[in-house]
C-alpha cells in the first residue's frame, strides 16, 4: 500500500467559505489571493466577479467536486476565497475604536469558547449591536476558522478581534481603563436588566460546558444572569450573549433619545 503524502492545501485561517462571507471579504481591505466559484453556481459569478474585478482579484471557475476536494465538504455554497492568514487586533485598538465612535467601550470577552459555530454567532451579533471588539484567549479557545467566518456571515471582517495570552491580565488592564467587567453566569447575583450594564462595560461569556473559569469570575466586578422559567436551566452561549448584548444596546439607544 502506498503511503498517502498528500498535504492539506490551505491553512484554516486563510480560507473563507460561503457567499456572504466571501462578499464581505471582497468589500474589505484584507488581501485576497484568489476566488473559486463552482461551475454550478453561475448565479454568484456576477456579484462576486464584479467585486473581485474592482480589486484585480482572479476568479476561477471549477467543479463542485474540485471544491470539495480542496477544502472539504463543508457547506461552502459553491464559493471560497484564499486570503492572507487572519491578523488579530489589539486590546488597545478595540478601546480606540470606542473613542473614535464617541462611545464608552462595549467589549465581548470569550473565556474558553471552543465551538466555532458559537464563536461565529457571537461575532455576528457583536457586529450587529455595534460592539467595539471581541477578546479571546490564545489557549484552549477557538480561533478564526472557515466555520467561524461562515457562521459570522462575514462579520469577522467588520469587528476587531484581539487574541491575548492571559484573559485575567487583560481584564485587569481593562479595569485600569475604566471598563466594568460583567460575568454572564446562570447563578449571577443580578438579572441582566441590572443598571450595572450602563457605561463602559465588557461582558464575559464562558465555555459551553464549564462556564467561566473560577479565576476569571473572581476578577469580574459583578455577575449577571438571565431569568429562566422553563425546565431547561441554561441557554446556548451565543444565545445568552445575544440577549445581554442587545440589552446593552437598548440602554444606549434610550440614553441617546
Amino acid at each position: 500500500m502506498k503511503k498517502n503524502n498528500k498535504q492539506k492545501k490551505y491553512q484554516d485561517d486563510s480560507i473563507v467559505i460561503g457567499k456572504n462571507p466571501v462578499i464581505e471579504l471582497l468589500k474589505g481591505n484584507r488581501e485576497v489571493k484568489e476566488v473559486y466559484i463552482s461551475s454550478s453556481r453561475s448565479d454568484l459569478a456576477n456579484e462576486i466577479g464584479i467585486l473581485a474585478g474592482r480589486r484585480g482579484i482572479r476568479v476561477n471557475t471549477i467543479s463542485k467536486e474540485e471544491i470539495d476536494e480542496r477544502i472539504g465538504k463543508d457547506n461552502h455554497q459553491g464559493v471560497f476565497a484564499v486570503t492572507k492568514p487572519y491578523e488579530y487586533s489589539s486590546v488597545q485598538a478595540i478601546l480606540e475604536e470606542a473613542r473614535i465612535k464617541g462611545e464608552e467601550p462595549f467589549i465581548i470577552i470569550l473565556d474558553g469558547i471552543e465551538d466555532p459555530h458559537n464563536f461565529g454567532a457571537i461575532a455576528r451579533t457583536s457586529e450587529c449591536v455595534g460592539a467595539d471588539g471581541i477578546i479571546i484567549s490564545k489557549n484552549r479557545s477557538c480561533g478564526i476558522t472557515p466555520t467561524v467566518y461562515k457562521t459570522s456571515a462575514g462579520a469577522i471582517e467588520n469587528i476587531k478581534i484581539a487574541r491575548v495570552t492571559n484573559i485575567g491580565r487583560t481584564i485587569d488592564e481593562l479595569k485600569e481603563s475604566g471598563v466594568w467587567i460583567a460575568a454572564c453566569d446562570m447563578n449571577g447575583e443580578n438579572f441582566f436588566e441590572s443598571n450595572n450594564l450602563d457605561g463602559s462595560v465588557a461582558i464575559v461569556i464562558g465555555n459551553e460546558g464549564k462556564g467561566i473559569s473560577r479565576l476569571i469570575k473572581e476578577k469580574c466586578d459583578f455577575t449577571i444572569s438571565i431569568p429562566m422559567q422553563g425546565k431547561i436551566n441554561s441557554l446556548n452561549a451565543s444565545n445568552a450573549a445575544a440577549i445581554v448584548m442587545y440589552e446593552i444596546r437598548r440602554r444606549r439607544r434610550q440614553d441617546n433619545i
